[in-house]
């Protein structure tokens, strides 16, 4: 029985040896192709977009933390000119007129006189009935624990 299909013979001097030595290595795993029969092929990605897509993340969530620390910037700013006014008013208390003993927990009015100088009083802007007797009010406050003033009002 003659076999009908018969196998091509392999002409020895048309191999490429060069072009062979090309596509063997010593560490296959670093082959584009695949090396062995079941072996899978492994298809280079796309730096580019790889790289894009890194960069975008990355500077989104440089801009989320940059955010968050120009809200807490802003929320410190605000604190410390809070403070500032805090201190400033206290002092403006410290050297003021004060005729009685405050009580801590109690509202006071800080009052500027016509000579410049400053009065602490009990009685608010609302109880002189509409003429003040001084120069301006400054500011309501209140006597805390500490014997700091809290500014609740400042005008």
């Amino acid at each position: 029985m003659v076999d009908s299909k018969k196998a091509n013979p392999i002409d020895v001097d048309k191999i490429d040896l060069e072009q062979m030595k090309k596509q063997t290595t010593d560490i296959p795993g670093l082959l584009e192709f695949a090396h062995s029969v079941g072996g899978f092929s492994i298809i280079p990605s796309d730096q580019g977009a790889i790289k894009g897509r890194a960069l975008a993340a990355m500077e989104q969530q440089t801009q989320m933390q940059m955010d968050q620390i120009y809200k807490q910037m802003k929320l410190l700013a605000e604190q410390a000119k809070h403070l500032q006014t805090r201190a400033d008013i206290s002092l403006q208390i410290y050297n003021a007129v004060i005729g009685f003993e405050p009580i801590i927990g109690q509202e006071y009015y800080l009052y500027e006189r016509k000579d410049n100088s400053k009065l602490v009083s009990m009685v608010s802007p609302d109880d002189w009935g509409g003429s003040i007797p001084y120069k301006e009010f400054v500011a309501k406050v209140k006597l805390l624990a500490d014997h700091t003033w809290e500014v609740i009002e400042k005008d």
